[in-house]
């Protein structure tokens, strides 16, 4: 049955962490068809408050000596395994796609709902990156709120990161985790209480 099929599609999602993703990532083709399930979220008023930066190849490894001269610049005694890691955080993973939310300041619709909805589209791709077979995990980390990291990425004003979402071919399977117990966080309104 459909329904059932589709509840198991996301009952069995998790996050594969990024140093244990591998090639090959997606082609082109595949990776625009999953973007194109992942934009089908939520959106009050049709603003598409959200783009895509791809990271691939050398990209990610000049991302990650950006971060590695800055993590330097924030602090010139970091110790070095500090600045390698920052150095290596892109350079698992073959694709990353990183999610701009695009804000529209003043809008009837709420800047919190243009985030939330940019932030759907995080966890779609992370769906349909695992309906194709691949791994994925969505990061952020202090890199996603540096204001020198989002001008090298091409920012501009009223754009936020919202994700980087790793995307490749699991080296191992993703073991699953307790999950919270739905039952025990639903709470009936009583008007009359």
């Amino acid at each position: 049955m459909l329904t059932e099929s589709l509840l198991q599609g996301l009952d069995a999602r998790r996050s594969v962490p990024s140093k244990q993703l591998g090639e090959p990532g997606p082609d082109r083709a595949t990776l625009l068809r999953m973007l194109a399930s992942a934009v089908r979220v939520p959106d009050h008023g049709k603003l598409v408050p959200f783009r895509f930066i791809h990271l691939h190849g050398d990209a990610r490894h000049a991302l990650g000596d950006a971060l590695a001269a800055r993590t330097r610049a924030l602090d010139p005694g970091a110790p070095d395994a500090a600045v390698e890691k920052d150095r290596s955080r892109f350079s698992s993973a073959p694709d990353i796609v990183t999610v701009v939310a695009r804000l529209t300041p003043d809008h009837k619709v709420p800047e919190q709902e243009q985030l939330l909805t940019a932030g759907s589209v995080c966890f779609a791709l992370l769906q349909a990156a695992q309906a194709f077979g691949f791994g994925a995990q969505w990061l952020t980390g202090w890199m996603a709120y540096d204001a020198h990291v989002a001008q090298r990425l091409g920012l501009v004003q009223d754009e936020r990161i919202v994700g980087f979402i790793h995307i490749g071919t699991p080296r191992l399977l993703a073991p699953e985790r307790e999950r919270p117990d739905p039952a025990a966080l639903l709470t009936v309104w009583n008007p009359d209480a």
